[in-house]
């Protein structure tokens, strides 16, 4: 795979860049595990199987959407195209990142000057006459936004850990006739969550916390879809 050069966003250097519409199918291709945030879960759940993982150094849970059943294996990417409907924001960020201030509460931007979508010729222009284009500015509110929502998926993930709402589970999905067990995922404990007080689940709608509990425990059924696509493959 190619080397990222990764580099501060300039109107000077960057004055002739363009931008391609796509996802990053080169990255995405190896990757079977995508960090999601809590405003997009009910637009996952409608594609792909939603868990949580635990840094086993922080503790820390992390919301991700599954693309496959094993390390390495993306199910979405066929002959070097994405397949899925949707892409979760983690992806569509790419090529652009930001990049938080050592000193400063401020983000810098930076794109990856290697990526397949960067070049000179096609795709939307970053700047014009020296400002930055509205094709820059929207991209970079997005990637605003995503910051915000990853600080409030990690507050939301936190809850649900703290209310030992989430349970280790192994999900075992049947391929070809071959029952195959997927462990070292979290889910939503649902017989936790029905034995909530009233308070308790009063306070999981106050926080906005409902929508994405249930977006989230319909998401699982989707790992049956990707055991049937991987059938296919197969």
């Amino acid at each position: 795979m190619a080397e990222q050069q990764v580099q501060p966003l300039h109107n000077e250097k960057h004055a002739n860049i363009k931008v391609k519409n796509g996802v990053n199918v080169e990255f995405l291709k190896s990757q079977h595990l995508m960090p999601v945030v809590a405003h997009e879960f009910a637009r996952v759940a409608t594609e792909f199987p939603m868990a949580f993982v635990k840094n086993s150094e922080t503790g820390q849970f992390q919301a991700v959407a599954m693309f496959g059943l094993e390390p390495g294996e993306n199910l979405f990417v066929e002959d070097g195209k994405w397949t899925a409907g949707f892409a979760p924001m983690a992806a569509t960020r790419y090529p652009f990142g930001l990049v938080k201030h050592p000193e400063q509460d401020q983000y810098g931007i930076v794109i990856d000057e290697a990526s397949s979508l960067v070049n000179e010729e096609e795709g939307n222009a970053l700047f014009a006459d020296g400002k930055e284009t509205e094709y820059l500015a929207r991209r970079k509110e997005a990637l605003v936004n995503y910051v915000e929502f990853a600080r409030v998926t990690e507050a939301f993930t936190k809850y649900l850990a703290d209310k030992e709402l989430l349970v280790q589970q192994t999900l075992t999905v049947e391929i070809k006739g071959e029952k195959k067990d997927i462990n070292g995922i979290y889910l939503v404990d649902e017989r936790k969550l029905n034995e909530l007080d009233d308070k308790e689940f009063l306070e999981l709608r106050q926080r906005g916390y409902l929508a994405p509990i249930f977006a989230f425990l319909t998401s699982t059924h989707q790992v049956a879809r990707l055991a049937r696509m991987k059938a296919q493959r197969a």
